[in-house]
């Protein structure tokens, strides 16, 4: 069953997005949930502290970051290692971030409409910043109300939902959250927010059940505004 128009609930008043497989191709930024810390590689005390040598300490800080970056790890701070490299990258024009063209012009109309609209993502504020900032439809940046990211609280923990909508300044169910997941999806569900699922390619295959329960869109301007 193919995805429908869907027309945005009644009484909302913010559209809450994600980034990857969302707004931005799932190959641009891979997001995966966090593993457990088999084969973790731990990082000594510094000089500073007590600890040993200082190239012993930064050959360990290299390595644990590769660790984490091969097991697709959500940690807080390397979301904001992440931010500090995309920085010098977008900057110097080395990279330019990623968005399908769908998306600008619908959150335009979202705007004129009287919507606020924010991200919610477990790349760094920074991270979010820049990509659209330096995005490949130019800047980007002043479309949005603010920046959310998992110092929030993870992204399949209801709780995360409902800080937000504290922080906005909202009812939960003033938020629709626009996500590729499923299991975001289910716990903004819980947490009393509406959802509809993103299909775009490359995104995940849902189930049948998934399918009937969700809305789902393949495009940003499947998603109606009431008249």
């Amino acid at each position: 069953m193919a995805p429908r128009p869907v027309m945005l609930p009644v009484g909302t008043s913010v559209v809450l997005l994600d980034i990857e497989g969302t707004t931005t191709p799932i190959s641009y930024v891979k997001a995966e949930e966090d593993v457990p810390l088999d084969g973790a590689v731990p990082i000594p005390q510094s000089p500073v502290d007590g600890g040993g040598d200082v190239e012993q300490v930064i050959q360990a800080v290299v390595k644990n970051v590769h660790w984490q970056m091969s097991q697709d790890r959500k940690t807080t701070a390397l979301k904001q290692l992440q931010g500090h490299m995309w920085k010098a990258a977008y900057t110097n024009g080395k990279m330019k971030g990623e968005v399908y063209d769908d998306v600008a012009p619908a959150i335009r109309k979202w705007r004129e409409a009287g919507l606020k609209v924010y991200i919610y993502s477990s790349g760094s504020v920074e991270a979010q910043k820049l990509l659209f900032s330096y995005s490949i439809e130019g800047d980007l940046s002043k479309l949005f109300d603010g920046n959310f990211d998992t110092t929030s609280g993870h992204k399949v923990e209801s709780e995360s939902y409902k800080r937000i909508a504290k922080s906005i300044g909202c009812l939960t169910e003033n938020i629709l959250f626009l996500t590729d997941i499923t299991r975001e999806a289910k716990a903004a569900e819980e947490a009393g927010v509406h959802v509809c699922v993103v299909v775009r390619p490359g995104n995940a295959d849902l189930t049948d059940d998934e399918k009937l329960h969700y809305k789902r869109i393949a495009s940003f301007k499947e998603l109606q505004l009431p008249s």
